[in-house]
Parts: structure tokens; sequence; C-alpha cells
């Protein structure tokens, strides 16, 4: 039975690899000419330094099979994701933690004063059940914290007002009273020492799966298949005959340097009148190597076009409404699977995204 999977990112990739070794035959499709999706990274020739090439992915979960299914098919070095944000001609340490808040105020307190003095003098109690990202910002660190670190950083990378964002988009950042400056807080955390594109490249090396690149998927492919597993835009594989949904994308500006640029790897750019949302400077996602030359991407956010790359689902009220629309379409879709960040429409961490897949080819395997 011939499978066709539309995406040679980590959803196409798990579920090709999970189906190859039940004795499926599968093809991997992708219009792209590399894989990995936006996960991909490649050497620059100029620097030999380890690109992101669509912005920096750091891997964590506190999943343990999906951590043991992606090391068991690349060598992980451990990474600390340590975020810096100039703000106000001010360096600061994000998230905000226990040294940014003493940094921010000119105070030296400990834990337990940085905790009373935000409840009891920064944070707005008065919102009891925050609705939207400001009133979460405004109860969770107060007017002073949010207007420098999250206000002009969320309307640049989102192009509208945080009073028009929901709530959960900043609950899933921490508010630290100690000194972690790790931005992330799962139990593994890493990146591929040779990079995302060779571990995708390894889950796909299997005698049962063929991949095609620079092909995108046409009803011909549907029609010689078994089942097709979609991982492309969930509009994209009805022609968009209802609207398009709407996504943020990014525009990266891309420069070398000798030495070392900005000491970091992420800079975010909290201020409104900065026109980017931070850069990011690639040889630091590699501490483990050494490089006398720098890569640095400035990242500057936009509505998504059509012929744009999709990066983050906008998911407002508009958006929903089209998106439950295209859901009933895909619930009626015989003999297709709608997997992974842009076959859903969510914003998903890799590791959320190993996970579905490994459940959904699981799911496949069992009714079959």
């Amino acid at each position: 039975m011939s499978i066709v999977i539309v995406g040679a990112g980590f959803s196409g990739a798990v579920i090709g690899r999970t189906l190859a070794e039940a004795g499926y035959t599968v093809s991997v499709l992708d219009s792209r000419d590399h894989l990995g999706g936006n996960c991909h990274t490649e050497r620059c020739s100029e620097t030999g330094v380890m690109v992101h090439t669509y912005g920096p992915h750091i891997f964590h979960t506190d999943n343990q099979r999906v951590w043991d299914y992606v090391t068991s098919f690349a060598e992980f070095m451990p990474y600390r994701n340590q975020v810096k944000s100039t703000v106000g001609g001010a360096v600061y340490s994000l998230p905000i933690n226990l040294h940014t808040i003493n940094q921010f105020f000119g105070k030296t307190f400990n834990p337990e004063e940085a905790r009373a003095f935000v409840e009891t003098t920064q944070a707005d109690t008065s919102i009891a059940d925050p609705q939207s990202f400001e009133e979460q910002a405004l109860r969770f660190v107060g007017p002073a914290l949010y207007e420098a670190f999250f206000k002009g950083y969320t309307e640049k990378q989102w192009g509208c007002a945080p009073s028009a964002l929901p709530a959960s988009i900043l609950k899933r950042l921490p508010l630290r009273f100690n000194y972690d400056d790790n931005y992330f807080a799962h139990r593994f955390q890493g990146i591929p020492k040779a990079g995302y594109t060779d571990l995708i490249a390894k889950i796909l090396d299997h005698p049962n799966i063929d991949v095609h690149l620079n092909t995108p998927y046409t009803a011909a492919h549907g029609a010689r298949a078994a089942h097709v597993f979609w991982s492309g835009p969930l509009d994209g594989y009805f022609g968009e005959k209802l609207g398009r949904l709407g996504y943020r994308t990014l525009d990266f500006e891309r420069f070398t340097s000798s030495g070392d640029w900005q000491g970091c790897a992420v800079m975010n750019y909290g201020d409104a009148d900065v026109p980017f949302t931070r850069i990011t400077e690639h040889k630091h996602f590699a501490p483990w190597e050494s490089h006398e030359s720098t890569v640095c991407y400035r990242e500057f956010s936009r509505a998504c076009g059509a012929d744009d790359i999709p990066y983050y689902p906008i998911r407002l009220v508009e958006e929903k409404a089209l998106l439950s629309q295209y859901e009933a379409l895909a619930q009626a879709e015989e003999g297709v699977t709608f997997v992974g960040r842009l076959g859903t429409y969510r914003y998903l961490d890799m590791d959320v995204t190993i996970a579905e897949a490994m459940d959904c080819a699981d799911e496949f395997l069992a009714v079959r």
C-alpha cells in the first residue's frame, strides 16, 4: 500500500519512518529544495557557521518518549536558551527574573521581596480573569514591565494591539523570582550537533521511503495513494476556496562580521521605534564550535502574503471562524489526514509536533 506524505519536516518524517518500518511504501513530497521545513539548517559557505535558515530552533521537552526518539537518530548537544533584551538603552535578561527586576527598578530584592513588590506595587490585581494579552501582562507584571518588555515587541511581532491578542500567548512565558535565565524549564534541552536537516535526513533514511524535493503535491499524487498525510497549509489543500487563513511571516536581514557581534544568541529589541524584533547570532547556537567570523539575522515580522512562508498562525476571532469551516471540510475528506503546525493551524513546538506525529502514525496502524 502506497502512502504519500506532503511535507519533509518533522511531522512528515516521523510519520513516514513509522509507516515505512511497518512495511508501507512511502513517498515524501516537498515543494522546497531541502528537508526540514522551517527547521532547516545549513553551513554558511563564507563563515562555516551552522545557520538556522528560517530562524533559531532550540529543542526542549519533558516528553521522555520524544527525547529518546530524536536522540536515537542524532547526537544532541546541551544548550541553554539565554535571551537578552535591549530596552531604553539598557540590556536585560529574559524571561523576566530576579536580575531583570532588580536591574530595571534599581533594587537589591531577594526573591520574597521581589515577589511582594511585583504583586503589591506593580501587578493590577483588579484584573481577576485576564482575557487579552494586555490584561494578562498587566495582571502578571504591571504596566512598567509590560511597557518595557512586552508591548512594543508584541505590536511588532503580531502587527496588532496586545489588547486584541488572547491571554494564552503570554501564559507560556515565565516570571521568575530567582536568577535563573534559562528561557525554558524542560528536563531535556539541546540542539542536534549536525543540525536539524541532518537529523530529519536520518529519520527519512529507510529503504521504504522515497523523498522528492522541488515537488509540489498534485491531485495525481493523491489519486495514486492509499492515504495522504498533509502537513502543508490547511487552507492550501482546499485551494483557499473559503479564503486565506491569516499568518505572520518573517523577513530576515542577513549580515556577516568578524569576531563576535553581540555576545549572545538572541537579542530582543522591545522598543517600538526599532523596526526589527530581534537579532540572532547563529554561531552561539553551537557553542561547542569555534568560528572567527559570524552570521547574524535581523528579524522583521509582517503579515503573510500569498507567496510568503507562513510562520505564526494568528488565530484571532476572524481566523477562528474560518478555521472551523476548513476543519469541517478536513473531517469530511476521505483518505487524508491533516497534521503538523500548518495542517492543523496551530503554533506547535517541535516536541509536540513529533509526539503528535508518533501518535498519528500509531493510530493509523492500529486500524489497518
